[in-house]
């Protein structure tokens, strides 16, 4: 243990005794106790220096504190406009899916409308050429009953 006070001779009390000689003394002693006088001569635990020190360090710390609280903001502030922009991008994305899929009804209807349409000029070429036979059978019949005909009334 440290004593605060120590024992001083007589010789020693008359070099104590020089103007701030007594001053620098005590602080000496009671610097190696561990106690400071500030500037304002109050006594600290603390030595000025590691006080400002301090101090300092408790000013950057409000202010990263507060750089950090600015930077929590814009990132917020960021990561709202990005959710914002992946729910238009999603809305996007939907109705492209929507679209390419009516696009791909729509050509699928074409599709067996142009089937449809096909068969229908299929059975009508059928058709056609029925009633072509037909005509032309027909044509055959009449050309023989003008000629029965022709025969008949020259006959008379």
């Amino acid at each position: 243990m440290t004593h605060l006070f120590a024992t001083v001779t007589p010789s020693e009390q008359n070099f104590c005794r020089e103007p701030g000689r007594e001053t620098a003394m005590a602080k000496d002693i009671l610097g190696e106790a561990g106690l400071h006088f500030d500037e304002l001569n109050k006594l600290r635990v603390l030595d000025p220096e590691v006080t400002q020190q301090t101090i300092e360090l408790k000013e950057e710390c409000k202010e990263f504190v507060d750089k950090i609280g600015q930077f929590q903001k814009i990132v917020g502030g960021l990561i709202e406009l990005v959710d914002q922009l992946a729910k238009e991008a999603e809305n996007e994305k939907m109705k492209a899916i929507g679209a390419r899929n009516l696009l791909k009804s729509i050509a699928k209807q074409r599709e067996a409308q142009q089937q449809q349409l096909q068969a229908l000029i299929a059975e009508k070429k059928m058709q056609l050429e029925r009633y072509r036979v037909e005509y032309e059978a027909l044509c055959k019949v009449e050309a023989e009953q003008n000629e029965f005909i022709d025969q008949f009334i020259f006959q008379k």
